[in-house]
């Protein structure tokens, strides 16, 4: 790809969006004791979503802190280095392990390299200036600013049709893979760069790094991230850090760990990159064992619901931050964990997944009726499963929720029918599914005629109460008619 970097814009202003991806956004919040929030700093995530040529396609998150400068500088020179002519579909398993490891070795270094001047200065201001000078001081904060900072970040190419993914810390993938019989599988790739990842653990002690302390301190130098871009204090000072001062080397490196390839081919359903900020919010709120099986669903149900991936990401992230806040206010077990979060990212790619389709005509068998998914709170059951059930009624005859006069091939979800898709963990051992559906036991059967009124002008109703008005009319039998305004006159 011919692409020149031009000064007064962006290396990647040329290259076009993906449009099978949604990304959805939230910036950090603080509650004060009434349950307002207020947002602490500005927002530091960034992600990337572009489409190259020969396709090839690109998706990043990057979870930034101490402001937003490295996690901006990475989405656009990672792009640069992967999509300007790089990879080809001729490219074999190793060269694009090895192109990727590359490119996050070069941003690394390219960015140190746009902030050598300010810690020159910085370097001069401190060692050879009196710094009781309030000047001396202002630059010095002013210094600090530009060159602190740095990012977590997680990438997902797609090439030939198969998934590589290079992650650098804590924020997460999931691929979602729909079989033909209707369960989904969840699968995590890879785990994050943190200071209870024994493989990481074991990395530092190999440097001579006391694992066991950076275990139970659980961060270093702020951050629980183990790998890193940027942060030129723990990569320059770390023998100043008293965690990592034993280190023979730079203890918190730059290097991702990729994992791929992995064919898609026939694959249908949805990755799903997300920023550390989203994982722990939900995990504050509801506990970490479910988090995993708990945001597929909800994507899920948004999928059958939504016709804009862009809606379905940011209803997703919506809904994390309601949860999150309602815990907060509630008073419950959970709450002292959710007294703020922080940025939240989520990016969606669907994989032969098509969208609700929201306008069916009449001759398509009438409107789609979208059933939202429950979702267990209960961490102490084993409950792993949703069932997402669209009814989608149509003007043939209905019996048990289903079209009966439905010729097509089983398997395919027409109007009339309710597909299914089943949210299974792989490695639950009990099956809970929840449907919203009903078995259509309250629905008439109804001919292909529109019903005509009767002698009244009232149309008969398809949904039958009579069960339901006998209950109640039986729990009120105290003198009081159950004919004054409730039940058939």
């Amino acid at each position: 790809m011919s692409r020149h970097r031009r000064s007064h814009q962006s290396w990647t202003d040329d290259l076009p969006l993906c449009q099978m991806c949604g990304v959805g956004t939230a910036p950090n919040c603080v509650y004060s004791p009434d349950g307002k929030g207020t947002q602490s700093h500005p927002n530091e995530d960034g992600h990337l979503r572009f489409r190259g040529e020969d396709g090839c396609f690109l998706y990043g998150v990057f979870n930034g802190y101490d402001g937003s400068r490295v996690a901006s500088f990475a989405s656009q020179c990672l792009t640069a280095e992967l999509l300007l002519g790089q990879l080809t579909s001729s490219h074999t398993d190793t060269d694009i392990r090895r192109i990727l490891t590359q490119a996050f070795d070069v941003v690394e270094k390219s960015y140190f390299e746009t902030i050598d001047d300010a810690l020159a200065e910085k370097a001069h201001l401190s060692n050879y200036l009196s710094p009781q000078s309030q000047k001396v001081q202002e630059r010095l904060k002013e210094l600090e600013q530009e060159v602190s900072g740095g990012a977590t970040a997680v990438v997902a190419l797609i090439l030939n049709n198969k998934l590589y993914i290079a992650n650098v810390g804590t924020n997460r993938v999931l691929l979602c893979k729909s079989s033909s019989d209707g369960q989904n599988q969840v699968l995590q790739i890879g785990r994050p760069h943190s200071t209870d990842n024994e493989d990481e653990l074991q990395r530092l002690a190999a440097l001579g790094v006391d694992s066991a302390r950076v275990r139970q301190a659980g961060h270093i130098a702020g951050q629980s991230s183990t790998r890193r871009l940027g942060d030129y204090r723990v990569k320059f000072n770390y023998t100043e850090i008293d965690l990592l001062s034993a280190a023979k080397t730079t203890p918190i490196i730059p290097e991702p760990e990729i994992h791929g390839s992995q064919s898609l081919d026939g694959v249908t359903g949805f990755l799903l990159l997300m920023s550390e900020g989203l994982i722990n919010a939900l995990e504050s709120a509801h506990g970490p064992e479910q988090a995993n099986q708990e945001i597929v669903a909800m994507v899920a149900a948004e999928l059958a619901q939504q016709t804009s991936l862009e809606a379905v990401a940011q209803s997703v992230v919506d809904r994390i931050k309601r949860l999150h806040h309602d815990v907060y206010v509630s008073g419950r077990q959970r709450a002292t964990y959710c007294s703020r979060h922080e940025d939240m990212t989520l990016l969606i790619r669907t994989l032969n997944m098509p969208l609700a389709d929201g306008a069916l005509t009449p001759t398509q068998g009438g409107r789609i009726y979208p059933v939202s998914v429950p979702y267990s709170n209960s961490q102490s059951t084993s409950k792993t499963s949703v069932t997402l059930s669209l009814v989608m009624p149509s003007q043939s005859t209905l019996t048990n929720g289903t079209n009966t006069a439905s010729t097509l091939e089983e398997g395919t979800p027409t109007p009339g029918q309710s597909p299914t898709a089943t949210l299974q963990s792989t490695n639950t051992q009990t099956q809970s599914s929840s449907s919203s559906s009903g078995d259509g036991s309250l629905f008439r059967q109804r001919g292909s005629q529109a019903a005509q009124p009767d002698e009244t002008g009232r149309v008969p109703p398809y949904v039958d109460f009579s069960q339901f008005y006998r209950l109640w009319g039986g729990d009120h039998s105290d003198g009081q008619s159950t004919q004054g305004g409730l039940g058939p006159q």
